[in-house]
Parts: structure tokens; C-alpha cells; sequence
């Protein structure tokens, strides 16, 4: 074989066209290797060296078949993606992000926020052609979330970086907001944002769903404490300190929602049950005797309450509160009839 001798001669590009070619999940055999970037089989040797050094786990196999490849190791290292895998990849976290999931969503805004910052214009916009080309699925209450808008307020709260956007409140009231962004929460069902408001001078809490054409000014600031109990009107109010947005969060949900007091009996283990149980509402416990009572306080609307009840998948008794069980009686009752519909009749307006 001919070589050239500025053929991969930049030793960082090298190490990085040997690492691209080590992610594909194959063993590759040195000589293979080194034809590929048109180098000695003893510089792949010392470039393999390299990136161990760097901490990429690369194994050889000796014998006639024997080559390198990337194993799995303690540290997750750097991937290198090429253009097609950067768009699909970029896709999928936007899809996914749109939607509250519960126990990967902040991953995903973290990770699409990271790689759309350095994708390149032109698969910015095939990302951005892609996601246009699709509808969002809704949920219940009808709302969406624009990925963008998510990726947009965890970059500047991420980067310390002031944002302006419009607010529709629950009551259709719209303003201008700028903000301190502090941190995204999601309840599973709904993304929030908790920043300082600076027009208000207080703390806030912001319905993601409601948040239009967020934009960030390019001003820095320093984080403030954020209030261990509570904020403003939208949010509580108190006194500084190292608070938790999760806590924080919580906490003004529990002002501005009723609380429900939920006292239930299951009829299965208890780990069955808490593993099919959103991890607010807390550990079921023991009765001692195959089942498990639930004690348990949130804000969350009553339909929801009973429709995480059901999915448990087993038998289950409502002690409390009284409109929960109210709730659940005029559900169970549309449901029987939906089930016979030889044996339909026309509820009351006032049937529940």
C-alpha cells in the first residue's frame, strides 16, 4: 500500500477517526485499522494506547480473527456521532421531551440541550424540518409542550442566562415575563420552571404548557437563594435559604391546589403496589396480611388520583377522602353501563 505521508498526520483528528471507527460494535484487526487510515499497524498500536490513556476502554483478542473494539466501561466516554445519527438522535430526545416521563424527562432536556448546542446549522434545521413534519400527541387537559421551548429555558438556566417570554395564566391572563431561571421540574405530568421573576421581585413557578416564545438576553446573573418555604402569589412567599426546586415546587402547588388526604387498602404486596404507584405519593405499608394501606397527601386533580388507583392492577378500597369515593362510585357506575350496552339508560344531569 502506498502511503501518503500527510495522510492523517494530525495525530487529535487520527485519534479521533480511530475512536469513530471503534464505536461501531464490531471487532476490527489492526491491519484493517491501520489501512483505514492509511497508517503503521505500530502507530494504531500507540494510538490504542492513547485512548486508554483518555479512559476509552478498548480490549484486544490475539489469534488469526483477533482486532480491538470498545467495551463497556466504569465512566460513560464521549461518543462520536455522524450526521445521520446526530438528527435521529436529536428527534428522538425532542419527541420524548415533549412529554413528561417520569424518571428519564430531565435527562433528556439535559442531553437535548447539550447536543443542540453544538449541531450544526444545516442538521439544525433538518432536526427542526423533522419536528415540524409530526403532531404532538396531547395530553388530557389538551396541552403541549414545544420541545424548543423546554431546551431554551434549561440552556439559560443551565448558562445563568436571564430569559424573557410571554405567560398565559390559568385564567387566559397574558404578560411579558424576564426571569432568573433556576431549575426545570417535572411532576410527571407537567414540566414547571422556577425562576425569580424580576419584574415581580419574587420567586415563580411557571406552567412550561403556558410559556410562549421564550428567548434568552444574553445578560448573566448570579443565582439567588432560593426560599426553603414557598414564593409569591404564584408560588408562596418566605425567607431565603439553600432551597430545593422539587421541594420548592411542592410547596407552592400545595397553596394554590386543595389537598387530597388519600387513606387506601390494597389488595397486594406492598412492593407490587409502590413499583406501580407514582413516586410522590409515597411507600405503601404492610398490613401483615398479603395487602398494604396507603396514607398519602397531594394536589393532584381526582381524576388523575383514580386513574393511577385503577392501574395498580389489583383489588383496592378507598377509606379517603369522601370525594374521592364520591368520585369513584359515579365512575364505577358509567363504567358497568359502558360495559352493558344492552342495559343503557340516560343519566341525570346531575349523576356523576
Amino acid at each position: 500500500m502506498v502511503r501518503h505521508p500527510e495522510a492523517m498526520s494530525d495525530t487529535p483528528a487520527r485519534l479521533l477517526k480511530l475512536l469513530s471507527l471503534l464505536q461501531t460494535p464490531r471487532e476490527w484487526p489492526g491491519g484493517e485499522l491501520a489501512e483505514r487510515l492509511d497508517v503503521s499497524p505500530r502507530t494504531i498500536r500507540r494510538d490504542i494506547d492513547r485512548l486508554r490513556d483518555l479512559g476509552y476502554p478498548v480490549e484486544a483478542s490475539r489469534g488469526s480473527i483477533g482486532g480491538y473494539r470498545l467495551v463497556a466501561g466504569a465512566a460513560m466516554p464521549p461518543l462520536l456521532l455522524d450526521d445521520e445519527e446526530a438528527v435521529a438522535i436529536a428527534v428522538g430526545l425532542r419527541a420524548g421531551a415533549g412529554h413528561a416521563i417520569e424518571g428519564v424527562d430531565e435527562a433528556s432536556v439535559r442531553a437535548l440541550a447539550k447536543l443542540e448546542q453544538v449541531l450544526p446549522s444545516r442538521l439544525r434545521h433538518r432536526v427542526s424540518v423533522l419536528q415540524n413534519a409530526t403532531v404532538p400527541l396531547t395530553r388530557g387537559d389538551g396541552s403541549t409542550i414545544d420541545p424548543r421551548t423546554l431546551t431554551t429555558l434549561a440552556s439559560a438556566a443551565t448558562g445563568r442566562e436571564r430569559l424573557r417570554f410571554a405567560y398565559r395564566s390559568g385564567d387566559g391572563t397574558r404578560t411579558k415575563r424576564q426571569v432568573e431561571p433556576y431549575r426545570l421540574v417535572s411532576t410527571g405530568q407537567r414540566w414547571y420552571l422556577v425562576a425569580y421573576d424580576i419584574g415581580r421581585e419574587d420567586w415563580r413557578t411557571f406552567r412550561v404548557d403556558r410559556v410562549g416564545e421564550p428567548y434568552a438576553t444574553g445578560a448573566r446573573f448570579t443565582p439567588r437563594p432560593l426560599p426553603v418555604e414557598g414564593a409569591g402569589s404564584d408560588a408562596g412567599r418566605g425567607d431565603t435559604g439553600s432551597g430545593d426546586a422539587a421541594t420548592f415546587l411542592a410547596r407552592s402547588m400545595r397553596r394554590m391546589q386543595p389537598e387530597l388526604r388519600l387513606d387506601v387498602w390494597f389488595g397486594g404486596p406492598a412492593e407490587f403496589v409502590a413499583a406501580r404507584l407514582p413516586a410522590h405519593l409515597g411507600a405503601p405499608e404492610p398490613d401483615g396480611a398479603g395487602g398494604c394501606r396507603l396514607r398519602a397527601s397531594c394536589t393532584d386533580s381526582l381524576e388523575w388520583v383514580a386513574l393511577r388507583l385503577a392501574l395498580v392492577d389489583c383489588e383496592f378500597s378507598v377509606q379517603g377522602p369522601p370525594e374521592l369515593v364520591a368520585y369513584l362510585e359515579g365512575l364505577g357506575a358509567r363504567l358497568t353501563r359502558a360495559a352493558r350496552p344492552g342495559d343503557r339508560h340516560r343519566p341525570s344531569g346531575q349523576e356523576q
